[in-house]
C-alpha cells in the first residue's frame, strides 16, 4: 500500500514538480553564467541537486566532512550507481566545481546547454589526445578551490557491483597537479538502477574519504608514470570499496 502510494506520489506531484524546477534551474544558470559562471554554475545547481532528494522525500546522510579542506581543488572520484548520482553530487559535495562529461551531453535540452554555459568540461572520449586537449584548455578554471567530478567506472553500474576504474581519470590528477578526493556514494543503486523508470525509496550515504595524492616523480617515464597511475587507481577503489563493504552496500566492488 505504501509503495503504491509513493509511486502516485512521485508520478503526479514529485516528477511534474521537478521537470518544472529543472527548466527554470537550467535557464537561470545559463543566464547568469553569462556574467559570473563561478557562482551561478554552483549554486542553482546545488539548490536543485538537494531538492531532487527533498520533493521524492529521499533521506541523504553525508559522512567524512572533515576530510575536505577549505579552498583546495580537488580530482573527485566518486562510483557510478545511478543517474541519482549527479543530483547527489551537486546537492551534497559543498564545493565548487566543474564535471568532466562526455560531448554529447552538451546537447540534452536545458540541462546540456546549461552545464555548457556554467563552463564544465566537454570530452570526446573516442580520442585521447582531444580528451586531454579539452581538459588542459580547462586547467585555468582549476584553481582557488574549483574542483573537478569525475566517475572513473566511465558509466553507471549495471548489476550492482563496482567496476574497475579507468586509469585515464587519474592521469587527469597528475595532469593538473591536484589531490583525488575519494567519494563513495551508496543508495542511489536502489533509489533508481539503470534497468528501472520508477523511484524506489531508500536513504542514500555520500561518505568523503581522506585525499589521495598520486607520488609521481617530474622525470617519470611513461612506463613508470602508467605504473603510479594504476596504483593509485587501485587505492581509491580500494579505500571506496571498504567504505560500501563496511555499510553493507548495495552496490560492492568486483573484488
Amino acid at each position: 500500500m505504501i509503495k503504491t502510494l509513493y509511486l502516485i506520489y512521485q508520478i503526479l506531484i514529485a516528477l511534474p514538480v521537478m521537470i518544472v524546477l529543472t527548466i527554470i534551474t537550467a535557464l537561470v544558470t545559463m543566464i547568469g553564467s553569462i556574467f559570473n559562471d563561478r557562482f551561478w554554475g554552483y549554486w542553482p545547481g546545488m539548490i536543485w541537486g538537494r531538492l531532487f532528494y527533498i520533493v521524492f522525500l529521499i533521506p541523504v546522510h553525508v559522512h567524512g566532512r572533515e576530510n575536505i579542506m577549505n579552498g583546495e581543488s580537488y580530482v573527485v572520484a566518486a562510483n557510478h550507481q545511478s543517474y541519482w548520482d549527479a543530483f547527489l553530487m551537486y546537492g551534497y559535495l559543498g564545493i565548487k566545481f566543474k564535471w568532466i562529461m562526455k560531448k554529447e551531453l552538451g546537447k540534452v535540452p536545458f540541462v546540456g546547454w546549461a552545464c555548457r554555459m556554467a563552463g564544465h568540461i566537454f570530452i570526446d572520449r573516442s580520442s585521447r589526445v582531444n580528451s586531454m586537449e579539452s581538459i588542459r584548455k580547462a586547467e585555468s578554471q582549476l584553481k582557488n578551490g574549483m574542483s573537478v567530478v569525475i566517475f572513473p567506472e566511465g558509466t553507471r553500474t549495471s548489476d550492482g557491483r563496482m567496476a574497475r576504474f579507468k586509469r585515464g581519470a587519474f592521469l587527469i590528477s597528475e595532469e593538473l597537479g591536484l589531490p583525488i578526493l575519494p567519494v563513495a556514494i551508496d543508495g542511489n543503486y536502489t533509489v533508481m538502477s539503470r534497468h528501472s523508470w520508477k523511484v524506489t525509496w531508500h536513504p542514500v550515504h555520500i561518505t568523503f574519504l581522506e585525499p589521495v595524492m598520486p607520488k609521481c616523480e617530474p622525470q617519470a617515464t611513461e612506463q613508470e608514470m602508467a605504473k603510479v597511475m594504476t596504483e593509485t587507481s587501485n587505492l581509491v577503489y580500494t579505500k571506496i570499496n571498504e567504505t560500501l563493504n563496511k555499510r553493507g552496500t548495495d552496490c560492492q566492488g568486483l573484488v
